[in-house]
């Protein structure tokens, strides 16, 4: 993957938008990788498959919850306290 400046990207934008047709450009700001052009078909290619990981995890824990006969909550309840314990404010998430 080619990387280029944010300033680059910005002067030579169209340039950029025609070769990430053939690769991802990355773009880079204090010398770290802030973002990445790529192309729509890519795009919507990776939005795809991130979708269908997710409805196979969602299946699986459903699947996975059924078979232990388990409440929906034992699943959140560790989330929802770490982000009681985050945000503190007790009001706001109840469990």
């Amino acid at each position: 993957m080619q990387t280029v400046t944010a300033n680059e990207a910005k002067t030579r934008f169209g340039e950029f938008l025609d070769k990430a047709q053939r690769e991802p450009v990355g773009v880079m700001r204090h010398d770290r990788l802030v973002g990445v052009l790529v192309s729509s078909h890519d795009y919507e290619s990776m939005r795809a498959f991130y979708s269908d990981r997710l409805q196979k995890t969602l299946r699986d824990a459903r699947s996975l919850q059924r078979s232990l006969d388990l409440s929906p909550m034992c699943f959140l309840r560790p989330h929802l306290t770490n982000l009681k314990h985050e945000f503190g404010n007790p009001s706001l998430i109840v469990m």
